[in-house]
């Protein structure tokens, strides 16, 4: 059912053309809205989901933002198809869970994508690679906008939107970049990090959001507050301590690289002599290795053109996309295999590393 999606030669994650960022791989916003006048998802009747799910359906997927893009029913889709989409960060695992009468509209390019009937009515979230928080807003807006000309959102002048989940109430609003930070992890300082942003109202998280792992040095960052501030306030608090990040991740790395060059370029290039001669490999074992591989464009080893080629394969080489090419239900030590298949033959085509750029600037 999804298989024009996953083939898509415009999908935003995996096939964008557009120059990639040395820390951030990526920046999504993401709003919660309600209809008025029906219970939240979780107290509403199946008739009520139902027609919650065709409603949304019909009105958003003829707006602008939406044309040519898919609607998925949730009940329709294997559990492999479900994982795949989560792998892509187009939906949440939540939804994956959701009772009858719940579904998904992606765009196109599958940089937007709204869920109906998670938590709340409507999950909306747009995304795109790189750095770009206003941007991203930008679009979030004139969606949001548009789709309170159709639908008659639920709303309070006191709380500001109404959400199922108290700590959404206000705008609605979560914004988050994923992060690459293996400099701050492997100089041990992401804890300390970690401490400080919390007390300024921001949650760091794993690469699927909360309860999930920091695998290959990836973290999702978010703002916790959605009351009390304005969309635009909270874009730019944001915007600035994600700015202090990433001045501190080209310190520890350049530090670390300084103090201890043999080792860490040793690192890399066993991660990538791996890569180009294993036979059998885990998915978080990929995750480590491919940090490596970024972490060696950022230094100048590799290409700048290859780091599009590396951000794909970090989703690629999730379990489900494995799964899914493979056609067929497949064992983990055979989803191990054809991983290692998978990146020997991505990694055949790559130049070799270049130690002697290393530090330069691009």
């Amino acid at each position: 059912m999804i298989e024009s999606l996953i083939k898509s030669d415009r999908a935003e994650l995996t096939q964008s053309t557009r120059k990639g960022s040395p820390v951030v791989l990526s920046t999504r916003v993401r709003l919660a809205r309600n209809l008025s006048d029906i219970p939240f998802p979780e107290r509403a009747t199946s008739a009520q989901r139902s027609d919650v799910l065709s409603k949304c359906a019909d009105h958003i997927g003829g707006l602008k933002q939406m044309k040519s893009g898919a609607f998925f029913d949730i009940s329709q889709l294997s559990e492999l198809e479900k994982q795949v989409l989560v792998e892509r960060h187009l939906i949440s695992r939540e939804l994956c869970e959701s009772e009858q009468g719940s579904g998904v509209i992606i765009n196109k390019d599958q940089t937007c994508s709204v869920m109906i009937n998670e938590e709340d009515h409507l999950r909306i979230q747009f995304l795109k690679t790189g750095f770009n928080l206003n941007s991203v807003w930008k679009q979030m807006d004139r969606f949001d906008s548009d789709l309170e000309d159709l639908l008659d959102v639920a709303f309070s002048s006191e709380f500001g939107f109404l959400t199922a989940c108290p700590t959404n109430l206000g705008t609605g609003l979560r914004a988050s970049v994923m992060m690459h930070l293996p400099g701050l992890v492997i100089s041990e300082q992401m804890e300390r990090v970690i401490r400080a942003v919390n007390q300024l109202g921001i949650t760091v998280r794993g690469l699927f959001g909360e309860g999930s792992d920091a695998t290959g040095h990836v973290f999702q960052i978010s703002n916790q507050q959605t009351l009390g501030e304005s969309e635009s306030e909270i874009i730019t608090r944001l915007g600035s301590v994600l700015k202090t990040i990433i001045d501190h991740e080209v310190n520890a790395r350049f530090k670390y690289l300084e103090e201890n060059r043999a080792k860490l370029l040793d690192k890399i290039g066993r991660a990538f002599g791996v890569l180009q001669n294993v036979h059998f490999l885990s998915s978080n074992e990929a995750m480590n290795l491919l940090s490596l591989m970024r972490l060696s464009v950022d230094f100048n080893m590799l290409p700048e053109s290859n780091r599009s080629d590396v951000d794909r394969l970090f989703i690629e080489c999730q379990p489900g996309h494995i799964q899914y090419a493979a056609h067929e239900g497949i064992e983990p030590e055979l989803r191990d295999i054809a991983r290692a298949d998978k990146l020997r033959e991505e990694f055949s085509h790559l130049p070799p590393l270049n130690f002697d750029k290393v530090g330069e600037s691009k």
